[in-house]
């Protein structure tokens, strides 16, 4: 990753915009951005879905900038590769080691921010500080969470079905690796699994994690990076419980409204947002 610049790169002028990933058909994406540029008759703006599989990533994001687009989201699995591609980041998205939001200047530069992070912070129904938190993953979207919560003073655990990739988050962001879920105040799915577009069973999503209902009864919030036609099992087994839940859609709209807002300048119109991810 370059530094030749070290501030953001902000688009401010209407271009193409879109949301990188592998699988990206089923993100409500288009459908939220589109919405925010109706609702503030923002004119020449456009939003798109970006299927690219991983070996074609850097490639496709260098050309871009040629056709048009102003910006892009990153999802999975690209959020590692997104930043390591920039030629700048902001200051806590080098510290997380992973973009959600590339912006790009008109003679090509790619700026990296990571909005995931405060997006999560913005959903959550509780103050996380003192609290903690086992986070389920160790992609990109596992590293924001696990920064976020750190830096808003909860204690986290991170839990992987690759021991191996639990450990380098967790030393890379001073948090703790875990060899099985443990009871907590948050629970925090940053995997795929319960994405039906992933090829996943949803009605197996527990017992790949090995949590039962007493385990999941023991949790103040659940939070599902996941979201999809119905509601996933884990927040469905959650709210039955009494356990307070965050959803996909949530930290969709929070983080859409954060990058929205570095594009174009102008306050996010959540309530506008929410309504097309809900009815996309």
């Amino acid at each position: 990753m370059g530094s030749s610049r070290s501030e953001p790169v902000p688009a401010h002028t209407p271009g193409r915009l879109g949301v990188l990933g592998w699988p990206v058909l089923h993100s409500r994406s288009p459908a939220m951005h589109r919405a925010a540029f109706a609702e503030l008759s923002l004119e020449g703006w456009s939003y798109q879905l970006l299927p690219v599989p991983p070996d074609l990533f850097d490639e496709t994001v260098r050309a871009l900038p040629g056709a048009g687009f102003v910006g892009a989201n990153v999802t999975v699995p690209h959020k590692q590769a997104a930043l390591a591609l920039a030629d700048s980041a902001g200051s806590a998205t080098r510290q997380i080691g992973a973009a959600n939001t590339l912006s790009f200047a008109a003679d090509g530069h790619v700026h990296a921010e990571n909005t995931d992070a405060p997006g999560l912070i913005a959903a959550l129904p509780l103050d996380p500080s003192g609290k903690r938190a086992v986070v389920l993953g160790a992609g990109g979207t596992a590293r924001a969470a696990a920064w976020a919560l750190r830096e808003a003073g909860a204690s986290v655990a991170v839990w992987n079905r690759t021991p191996e990739r639990a450990h380098e988050l967790a030393e890379s962001l001073g948090v703790q690796a875990i060899a099985s879920v443990q009871p907590a105040d948050l629970l925090l799915n940053c995997t795929t699994v319960g994405l039906e577009a992933d090829g996943n069973k949803p009605e197996e999503t527990l017992q790949l994690w090995g949590i039962d209902t007493d385990l999941l009864s023991r949790y103040v919030c659940v939070v599902d990076y996941v979201y999809g036609r119905r509601e996933t099992q884990l927040l469905r087994s959650a709210r039955r419980l009494g356990v307070m839940t965050v959803d996909g859609q949530a930290l969709l709209c929070e983080q859409g409204a954060i990058s929205f807002e570095l594009w174009t300048g102008r306050p996010a119109p959540r309530a506008a947002m929410a309504r097309a991810v809900a009815e996309a």
